[in-house]
Parts: structure tokens; sequence; C-alpha cells
């Protein structure tokens, strides 16, 4: 069972939106888990084998508890398909995390759209006792029983992580403590950032590394820390315990 369970589309999206508030979540103690939706096989650069291991050992980087892969097909993810919804359902219910993040749907890349709103198909139907997901499809490599031998469950929150759309963050996390941890994740990804290991592509060009800590210093200045991850989040956020709007760590209440 995970407290946490982050998707992405490929073996490093999760690591380049979201990965400060994976690293945060594993350090308090909690269960965090990552699930890539497909391997990245049609992307321009690496081949399966070795973004698998660089899944694994970015996942290790951060500190998480759990990394499985559902074997979509690259370039294929569809919402509409039930064999993927069905895939999503069971990892969900077999994990039953209380919070979901998935990919902001506001992207540039169709997978990455496509995987959003995957997801939060899949937290709906995995509530559903009647959606009977069937056997676990071909490829799936993330272990354990089919959704139809599972109890229905159904996410407490979904978040969206940002990455490059130009959305307003509805939330903004402090992921100044996980910064060096999440950096370091992201740079065992060298199939994909170095030059000298393929053709050129966006992940590639000079100053990649440094335009994302530079949205990251841009987000964490929207409230006064170093470095952000941006979230956007469906529904009101509720607020339970009225001294969670209480600011922490100030002195007179000036920043």
């Amino acid at each position: 069972m995970l407290d946490a369970l982050f998707f992405g589309a490929h073996p490093d999206d999760v690591e380049l939106s979201s990965g400060g508030l994976a690293a945060l979540l594993a350090a308090h103690g909690h269960a965090v888990g990552i699930a890539d939706l497909t391997r990245g096989e049609k992307g321009t650069r690496g081949d399966v084998e070795e973004r698998a291991a660089e899944a694994a050992a970015a996942a290790r980087e951060l500190g998480v508890a759990w990394r499985g892969n559902l074997g979509l097909p690259d370039l294929g993810v569809d919402r509409h398909d039930h064999g993927q919804q069905a895939a999503v359902v069971t990892c969900l219910r077999e994990h039953r995390p209380r919070l979901v993040v998935a990919p902001d749907p506001e992207d540039a890349h169709p997978d990455h759209v496509e995987a959003s709103r995957l997801v939060e198909r899949a937290c709906y139907l995995a509530g559903l006792a009647r959606f009977d997901a069937g056997p676990r499809p071909a490829g799936d490599d993330s272990g354990g029983p089919s959704a139809g031998d599972l109890a229905r469950h159904r996410p407490e929150r979904l978040l969206f992580a940002l990455y490059r759309g130009a959305a307003r963050p509805h939330l903004v996390v402090d992921v100044s403590a996980a910064w060096e941890r999440r950096m370091r994740a992201v740079r065992v990804h060298q199939s994909q950032l170095d030059p000298a290991r393929g053709p050129a592509t966006y992940l590639t060009g000079p100053g990649f590394l440094e335009e994302i800590e530079a949205r990251a210093r841009s987000l964490g200045a929207l409230i006064g820390v170093r470095y952000g991850e941006g979230y956007r989040v469906r529904g009101p956020v509720p607020v339970t315990d009225a001294r969670a709007l209480l600011p922490t760590g100030l002195e007179g209440g000036v920043r």
C-alpha cells in the first residue's frame, strides 16, 4: 500500500515535473511510488532497457519505495481505451494511494495530455464496484493480481503536475530541501540528456538543466522560497483544520 502514487507518461516525466514532491514525501517517511505508463520506446534517444535502468536508478535517488511500468504504447496513450483504463485501475486498486499525481493536461506532448486524462478517468473508475478490469495486460511489469481480484479504491486527492505549460498553479510546493535529490534523479537519464549519445532533442539543448532550475526558482518566488513545484487541482482544496491557514516560520507576519 502506498501513500502517494506519481504517474508519468514516460520514464523521466516524474523526475522532470514532480520529483521534488516525491522525494519530500519519501523523506518524511511516506510510502511513495512511481508508475511509468510507457517504456518510451518511440523516443528519439535511448532503448527500452537503458531507459528502464535509468528509471530504477532515479527512483533510488528520490528514495521512493516502488517504481513500475504499465507497458502502455508510447505515442499511443488513449484515455478511451478500456485495456489502458484497466491497467491504471489495476495499479490504483493494488497500491491504494491516498494521493495521486498525474501530468497536467495543458502540455505540448500528446502522451502527457492523454496520460493526464487517462489517470483522472481511472481514479474514478477504480472506485466503481462493477468496473472489472479483467486480467493484467501483457507488458505490465508492476506485479500483483489483476484488478478483478482487488477491492475498489478511489484516491482522496488528485494533483496535476506542471511541466512546461503556461497554466498558473493552484498550489506551489516548497521543494528546496529536496532540490539536489530531484536534480540527481534528473541527471541519471543520460540517454536523454547527453548530446554525444544521439540526435539532438529539446532535452539536449544548451541550457536545458538551467531552464529547469529557472522554472523552479520562478515558482518558488511566488511563495517566497528558493525552489518550488507547481500543481493544479480540480475542485476546491478542503481545509479541515483552520490552523493550516496560519503561516509558519515568519516573524511578525512579515516575510
